[in-house]
This record gives C-alpha cells, structure tokens and sequence, in this order.
C-alpha cells in the first residue's frame, strides 16, 4: 500500500491561500491611500495656484491705481467686476479716505467662496 505524500500538516493546508488574501487587502489599501493623497495634492495645488493669481491680481489692480488716478473710485465708493481668471472671479475696490481696500474673490463649483484682501494707502492725489 502506497502512502500519499502530504505537504505541511493536515490542518494547515490552504493557509498560503489566506496569507496571499491578507497581502494583497494590504496592498490594496496601501495604494487607495496613496491615490487619496495625490488627490488631496491636486486639490491643494490648485487651491493654492487661485491664491497666487488673486494675489497677483490685487497688486495690479493696485498698480492701476497708482497709474491712473484719473480712474480712482470716489469717496466711500465700490467698485466691482468680475474676472475671468479665477472660476467665478470678482474684483471689488472701496475707497475710504486715501485708503484703497482690493478684495478678489473666487469661488470653485462645489467649495466654499474664498477672498485675498489687501489694502493700499494712495494719498497726494
């Protein structure tokens, strides 16, 4: 009578199958958490290149003040427009006294509006 070989302990046979299981959720969720932060990156790249641009934005527009006084809002005034930019941009310019307040906003479909604010005193003018 011939014996059958047998490989490992009768009572561990198919634990390979379960370690492979295992490594493999291991490493599907290591590259899901890898995905989710390049695109927590993206967003974050993104968020902060619209912060580059409306600062950028606001000095020129202060810049134009600077050149052209000629075009200065009047006293208590506001003066608002929209630029094509940032998504769903908007300028806004109130004079108080020789103080020039340059407040551009942006708003991301689905994300909360955001604003750069920045204030410039222009006198002699």
């Amino acid at each position: 009578m011939k014996q059958q070989a047998h490989f490992g302990k009768p009572g561990q046979q198919g634990v390979v199958i379960i370690e492979v299981l295992i490594a493999i959720l291991i490493f599907s969720i290591g590259v899901l958490g890898i995905v989710g932060m390049q695109a927590s990156m993206i967003k974050n790249t993104t968020e902060s290149k619209y912060r580059n641009d409306a600062s950028n934005i606001a000095q020129q527009q202060i810049g134009e003040l600077w050149v052209s006084p000629d075009n200065l809002p009047g006293e208590g005034s506001t003066t608002t427009s929209s630029l094509s930019e940032l998504p769903n941009g908007t300028v806004s310019i109130t004079r108080t006294g020789d103080r020039y307040t340059v407040v551009v906003g942006w708003q991301q479909p689905g994300e909360v509006a955001h604003n750069y604010t920045t204030i410039a005193s222009i006198s002699g003018m």
